[in-house]
């Protein structure tokens, strides 16, 4: 009995079925290492912050958005430190980062455009990992054939230069019924997927050509396993951590072509409605900041700091996801 005990236990081990108990303990231990990257978890928890202000955007927000102060429409209003001799233009902590030209507060359109922004990051991420897995576990997993045809695909897409095929793709489609979507980010969230899946399928596909030729798939396909449990439990489960932590560098480049896109005047819409969800983005406000930064600096610096330190964010967690995950890399 003790024997085959002894020889389940082995064949468990073979086929990759590790007790809840080893998984708690290796995701306790990448969690522990996690940690000891100081940066990596004050990142964390400024991307936590900055989500939670993006969800709470409306109650967090001292103005409306898009609402103007007649009061100081016509001039810009100074951040609230800064005095000026004209007393319109004289900073106040009622506006705390100033107005622009129309008195709209810059303040709360930066509160605002951290939704924008995460939004773009977060969808395109899931979408580019989803569209890069899928084809990557296709290409490594099945015949030379399908492997071949993958490849050849995903070298075609990767060719194309990705700044141009997005800039192509907004403006032809900017004024159709898709482009209209959510001020134009259904068309953004679908144009960057598109050429961002390349890397995320190269990856998955060389992981799973090293885990398939292992024992414990062998073993399992001995168990008489078919393709997709064996997908599923054995060979997706092994390469979920260098995707992890490209989805975490995916973020930060999605975030950083969405402003560029806006800055440039082709990417999502300014809405002027006053209960529009995404009225601003921090690119649109970098735009209008910077044919003003003379006369109000902080409608630039505002957007320009937050955007930056997210992304630099963002980053940092990569960084710390890939020394945790991969503890072999330390």
């Amino acid at each position: 009995m003790a024997t085959s005990v002894e020889g389940n236990g082995q064949l468990r081990s073979h086929l990759g079925l590790m007790q809840p108990r080893q998984v708690r303990t290796l995701r306790r231990a990448a969690w522990q290492r996690f940690q000891r990257n100081w940066l990596a978890l004050f990142s964390l928890i400024y991307i936590g912050v900055l989500l939670a202000v993006a969800l709470l955007a409306p109650l967090l927000s001292p103005h409306n958005p898009v609402r103007a102060d007649v009061r100081t429409a016509g001039s810009f209003r100074q951040a609230a430190w800064i005095d000026d001799p004209e007393p319109t233009r004289s900073g106040s902590w009622t506006y705390p980062l100033g107005t622009d030209s129309i008195g709209r507060d810059v303040f709360s359109r930066v509160l605002f455009g951290s939704r924008v922004s995460l939004l773009v990051g977060v969808i395109t991420a899931v979408v580019t990992l989803l569209i890069g897995v899928i084809i990557g576990l296709a290409a490594g997993y099945g015949s030379l054939r399908i492997d071949n045809a993958l490849m050849r695909l995903t070298d075609v897409v990767y060719a194309f230069p990705a700044l141009l095929f997005i800039i192509v793709m907004q403006i032809a489609f900017r004024e159709s019924w898709a482009g209209n979507l959510l001020n134009g980010l259904v068309l953004l969230f679908v144009t960057l997927s598109i050429v961002n899946w390349t890397g995320v399928a190269r990856l998955v596909r060389g992981e799973v050509l090293s885990v398939k030729e292992r024992e414990f798939i062998e073993a399992a396909r001995a168990s008489g396993a078919g393709n997709w449990r064996v997908i599923t439990r054995h060979v997706l489960p092994n390469v979920l951590g260098p995707v992890i932590v490209s989805g975490a560098y995916i973020v930060p480049a999605a975030i950083i072509t969405e402003a560029t896109l806006s800055y440039l005047g082709i990417g999502v819409r300014p809405s002027v409605a006053l209960d529009a969800p995404f009225p601003s983005s921090w690119g649109n406000m970098i735009l209008d900041g910077s044919k003003a930064w003379e006369s109000q600096p902080w409608m630039l610096l505002g957007p320009s700091i937050v955007f930056a330190s997210l992304t630099l964010a963002f980053t940092f967690v990569g960084d710390g996801l890939r020394d945790a995950l991969d503890p072999r890399g330390r």
